[in-house]
């Protein structure tokens, strides 16, 4: 068996077993958004990049408030939702150029769920050729741009 070298990852660890409470809850009252990484607050919703991502200029969208299934949100929540869901995309497009895109939502702890509790939307952008044979040989994801700068990336437009 082979080891990686991953001492990022002990961020993640360390940062989950004591955090109390619901991390976009917590994201969402504090006003340090650069260093929750949440680049917008609407209304209704707010948008931060995923401190932990699938891919490059992974963000997610969550209703301000704690609710846990897209059955208990407002009109008024659902219908910002997707509109900044439309409009992050079209952000990442201009700042990422990406060639396409995985949208969507995990519904409970059987769907994929890691947050149980309070909806998040997922906006993962996407280039051909971005899964290759790291993730399949050695289990690993290479994500080439650092979330400081693409934070200073989506300050510029919004």
């Amino acid at each position: 068996m082979k080891n990686i070298w991953a001492p990022w990852r002990i961020a993640y660890i360390q940062e989950h077993s004591k955090e109390d409470g619901c991390f976009l809850c917590n994201s969402y009252q504090d006003n340090h958004d650069e260093k929750n990484l949440v680049v917008y607050r609407g209304n209704e919703c707010f948008c931060m990049l995923n401190k932990y991502p699938y891919n490059s200029g992974h963000i997610m969208i969550a209703p301000n408030k704690h609710k846990p299934d897209i059955s208990d949100l407002t009109e008024h929540e659902m219908t910002e939702i997707m509109k900044l869901t439309r409009d992050m995309k079209e952000l990442l497009t201009t700042i990422m150029k990406p060639e396409g895109f995985n949208v969507g939502m995990n519904l409970g702890k059987s769907a994929g769920a890691g947050l149980i509790g309070h909806l998040h939307l997922h906006i993962v952008p996407r280039w051909n050729g971005d899964t290759n044979f790291m993730p399949i040989i050695s289990d690993v994801k290479v994500i080439p741009q650092s979330l400081e700068g693409l934070y200073k990336e989506f300050k510029k437009y919004l």
